[in-house]
């Protein structure tokens, strides 16, 4: 009977003590969440400051949601040729919010709402913060803010003070379009584009055109399947895109945009089942562009017949699914073909 008694009298104790450790426990595990992702109370980050995905949607430009991938870190040393040896600093992967980044942002945000908006040093600072470990809320977001600004100094026929990237070009006689362009390193398509230039070969003598000091280029990431598009060191842009299926994966390296390998729906035969598609073809699997490179570097080094195109299947934009080539929307194609330039254009591929 005292045995009972006692044991009656300490089996309340025991179950309490175990709730105890359940709910410290409990406690412990939401604390180490919390510091793990940088998140202060109500899904804020150490700003203070709500992010939600869809404050950063740019009209025209597909954006994953900052939830949906992990956002690559951006390198902003650019190789100016395939055998010189750049030095490439990456930046901490940091889960936490940057508050030198949300300073840099804050700053720059300012000076686009400033009168008259200082749009150039607002680009150099967001810019700026790309090389700098933040969080991929802040990543995200500054990646938007640059595309947006990029529809203002450089898609557009306006012309910002102190640009170091667009500037002007007065038209003498005998110029024409295709010259011109290679002089600054840009496909003369973008510069009938921002200019409003229906015939390339009517230019008018003492007209000033805008001019972008190139080339642009490209970095693409095979573990998020996205491409970076940059001019010179600036983000312009982000696009989704397709990979190569397991085992055709897309070799990582530096590759040239070929000399003459800017093609608009060229015949193409299929390596594999050696069947020949013509552009009026109804399967034909190349979408609007052909843009063709050669390994220089890396896994890429002497390695020919890839190369950045549009596709039929836009369903396998994200995916791994093409022979090792990489696959863009057709609209993002024919936008990346306007701003690529054979013999000079880089694209980078890596994890």
């Amino acid at each position: 009977m005292a045995r009972r008694s006692i044991g009656s009298r300490r089996q309340p104790r025991g179950r309490i003590q175990n709730r105890i450790y359940i709910v410290a426990g409990l406690i412990i595990v939401i604390v180490m969440i919390a510091v793990i992702y940088g998140l202060g109370p109500f899904g804020k980050d150490e700003g203070g400051t709500s992010i939600d995905s869809n404050d950063v949607n740019v009209p025209g430009v597909n954006v994953p949601a900052v939830n949906d991938i992990d956002v690559p870190v951006v390198r902003r040393a650019v190789e100016e040729e395939p055998n010189t040896k750049v030095v490439l600093v990456a930046p901490k992967v940091d889960v936490e919010a940057n508050p030198e980044v949300a300073d840099l942002i804050a700053e720059a945000m300012t000076l686009i709402d400033a009168s008259p908006s200082r749009i150039i040093e607002a680009r150099e600072r967001l810019n700026e913060t790309l090389a700098m470990p933040m969080s991929k809320e802040q990543r995200s977001l500054v990646e938007v803010q640059l595309s947006k600004l990029a529809d203002k100094w450089l898609f557009s026929r306006t012309i910002f003070p102190q640009d170091q990237l667009c500037g002007t070009y007065k038209v003498k006689q005998g110029d024409l379009l295709s010259i011109i362009s290679k002089q600054f390193k840009v496909p003369y398509e973008i510069l009938m584009e921002i200019n409003h230039i229906r015939n390339p070969k009517a230019l008018r003598e003492g007209d000033t055109i805008k001019v972008i000091n190139g080339p642009f280029r490209a970095r693409v990431y095979r573990s998020a399947f996205t491409m970076d598009l940059y001019l010179q060191n600036t983000f312009i842009r982000r696009f989704p895109v397709g990979l190569g299926k397991p085992g055709m994966e897309t070799p990582t390296g530096l590759w040239l945009v070929k000399p003459g390998g800017k093609l608009v729906k060229p015949v193409w035969t299929d390596p594999i089942g050696g069947k020949t598609y013509h552009p009026e073809d109804p399967d034909y699997p190349l979408g609007s562009r052909w843009i063709a490179l050669e390994g220089k570097e890396g896994a890429a080094k002497d390695r020919t017949g890839f190369a950045i195109h549009g596709t039929k299947e836009p369903e396998q934009i994200g995916t791994a699914g093409s022979q090792g080539c990489i696959r863009l929307h057709n609209g993002d194609a024919i936008f990346v073909y306007n701003l690529l330039v054979p013999g000079h254009s880089f694209v980078r591929v890596e994890d």
